[in-house]
């Protein structure tokens, strides 16, 4: 499995996960700037991610929705504050309403993505997420948010096993 370690610092509210890959760091942006690369790995494998919009650029915005095995659909959405490919992302990351509004009754949190490269073709991705507080924290790790995780980044070898030559796409 690519993660390699996952921290969670309730004086701090913030959770870290790490994952190594064996390709460059350009290889693993892709798997942000390509929407359709995103969908096969954001979600776990029982959530699939469907992107209906995809603008990775700051102030730029990306929805998506996943399904469950049920057929529910949670929505959520980016806010883009920060995009330096092919090394840093940073969003606002929040659930929607079926009209893709933000649900104000859920917790808003903060995402920092960093991809770094290892030398010899590998990388090193971590995904800090910042919660406003203790009981965001407390409510979205209840949910399942750190397993969720795990299990969706832990789909992205079989993505980079693929051929890395396919052109990305908006949406």
């Amino acid at each position: 499995m690519t993660v390699t370690a996952v921290r969670k610092d309730p004086a701090t509210h913030s959770m870290v996960l790490d994952a190594e890959f064996d390709a460059p760091p350009e290889r693993v942006w892709q798997l942000w700037a390509d929407p359709r690369q995103l969908e096969r790995w954001w979600g776990p494998p029982t959530y699939p991610a469907t992107v209906t919009s995809h603008d990775l650029r700051a102030g730029g915005r990306v929805e998506y929705h996943m399904t469950g095995p049920e057929g529910d659909q949670p929505r959520g959405y980016w806010q883009i504050t920060e995009c330096r490919p092919p090394h840093a992302l940073h969003f606002r990351d929040g659930f929607a309403n079926a009209d893709g509004s933000p649900d104000s009754d859920m917790p808003l949190s903060e995402t920092r993505v960093t991809i770094a490269d290892l030398g010899s073709g590998r990388s090193r991705m971590s995904i800090t997420s910042l919660f406003p507080d203790a009981a965001a924290m407390e409510q979205l790790l209840a949910m399942g948010m750190e397993q969720g995780l795990k299990e969706a980044v832990g789909q992205i070898d079989a993505i980079l096993a693929q051929d890395t030559t396919a052109p990305t796409s908006g949406v």
